[in-house]
């Protein structure tokens, strides 16, 4: 099958400038950059946005380290029938295990230091199959240290520092469902055991809570019974549609809510940060694209009497059409070709470049002691990768079509009129 003129005379002008004359070594010049800065767009598209799905990734799956997929909840409480709710919830196919709870406000008193917590009552046999609270305790403690009627609690790690105190100190807790004396109400009050630390990497837990066994935080909280059950679903990404189909199913007074909905603000951010930064960075694409338009447009002034020419011969406006945007269509490819391959190759390795430029350098960008981890997360995906390839292609293929335009209206003959 012949291969058409237009793209030979268009792949010819790409290529044009390794031999020949100086001027032609120039326009391949400025076709080379205009390659380069679509790449570098789109791999700086593809790095950035791999980076940030990375940390995404890192505190999402942290804060689902304390927090369950679901969590059934009544309002005011107790849950009525508590473990035949849970039996049923696990009978579905989409549950994996659920686990009572019981939840409440309190201030830790230690000196004169007081510090306000979320206190969370657990069941230490039923909590590690909604959880991974037991892979974060530290300080010597596992979960099933959490006894009943021991009154031993696990501090978040900050939050026991901010009130400096260690294992085996004694702690109190203030809550706010007082006793009715002569005097007016009386917050009560209750001397813990501090048994261990919660670290589970996101400060926002790691400070402000602290876990009871279930017995012993319903008996503070005077409860009467577990306020809800904290499900864990076979995939999370589903598990709006679960609590929602679960909320369907409870009685009134008992609602589901899933992790994305108690972290919305949160995610809502990030998603904004995401689409925010991916437009200031899609501006260096479109840089790459008026580089290809400049491009375009001085091989159209230089060519203008090959042009003519090819218009004498036979060729119509369309062939002419076709040859420069044949040119610009090479040049985008490539460029969103190299871009993706070099975004990808960084974004697997991004980890091993940065480490490197730590020790090259002697800095550290990613303090242990600060961000929890030691290297730099990425996580790519296929919904970023395609959508910035289509787009930035599509970018380059509309950067051709004027100066292409403006080829297929030149007139022969005023055209070598000067020839």
């Amino acid at each position: 099958m012949q291969t058409p003129f237009e793209f030979m005379i268009g792949l010819t002008y790409t290529r044009r400038g390794r031999r020949g004359r100086r001027r032609d070594g120039f326009m391949s010049f400025i076709s080379g950059i205009s390659v380069a800065s679509i790449a570098l767009g789109v791999a700086a598209l593809i790095i950035v946005l791999s980076v940030m799905n990375g940390f995404q990734k890192e505190v999402r799956d942290r804060m689902l380290s304390v927090i369950p997929h679901i969590e059934v909840t009544a309002i005011p409480g107790p849950l009525a029938d508590a473990d035949a709710l849970a039996a049923k919830l696990e009978a579905r196919d989409d549950v994996l295990a659920a686990a009572p709870y019981v939840q409440g406000q309190g201030l830790f008193s230690s000196g004169s230091v007081v510090r306000g917590a979320l206190v969370k009552g657990i069941d230490p046999a039923k909590e590690p199959g909604v959880s991974e609270i037991a892979q974060n305790i530290t300080g010597g403690a596992v979960l099933s240290d959490l006894t009943p009627k021991s009154f031993g609690v696990i501090l978040g790690r900050d939050l026991a520092r901010s009130l400096g105190v260690r294992t085996g100190d004694r702690i109190a807790l203030l809550v706010p469902q007082g006793s009715m004396t002569p005097a007016g109400l009386v917050p009560r009050m209750r001397q813990l055991t501090v048994i261990g630390y919660l670290a589970s990497g996101h400060y926002e837990y790691d400070s402000t809570m602290a876990l009871l066994n279930i017995e012993d935080a319903a008996a503070i909280f005077r409860t009467g019974g577990p306020q809800g059950l904290r499900l864990r679903t076979a995939d999370m990404y589903d598990a709006p549609y679960i609590a929602t189909s679960i909320a369907q199913t409870l009685d009134p007074g008992v609602y589901a809510a899933d992790w994305s909905r108690q972290n919305r603000t949160w995610f809502a951010a990030v998603q904004v940060e995401k689409r925010m930064m991916g437009i200031i960075l899609f501006l260096i694409v479109l840089v790459g694209a008026f580089g290809l338009v400049s491009t375009l447009v001085m091989t159209v002034k230089e060519k203008q009497s090959d042009i003519a020419i090819l218009r004498t011969l036979g060729a119509s406006r369309g062939s002419i059409l076709a040859i420069f945007m044949i040119q610009g269509t090479i040049v985008g490819a490539v460029g969103v070709a190299s871009g993706v391959a070099a975004g990808l190759l960084i974004s697997y390795n991004v980890g091993e470049i940065v480490s490197f430029i730590e020790s090259l350098m002697g800095v550290e960008f990613l303090p242990r002691e600060i961000y929890f981890i030691s290297n730099m997360p990425s996580d790519p995906r296929l919904s970023d990768i395609f959508p910035i390839s289509v787009f930035s292609f599509l970018l380059s293929l509309a950067a051709t079509l004027y100066p292409s335009w403006r080829a297929a209206r030149i007139h022969p003959a005023e055209a070598l009129r000067y020839e």
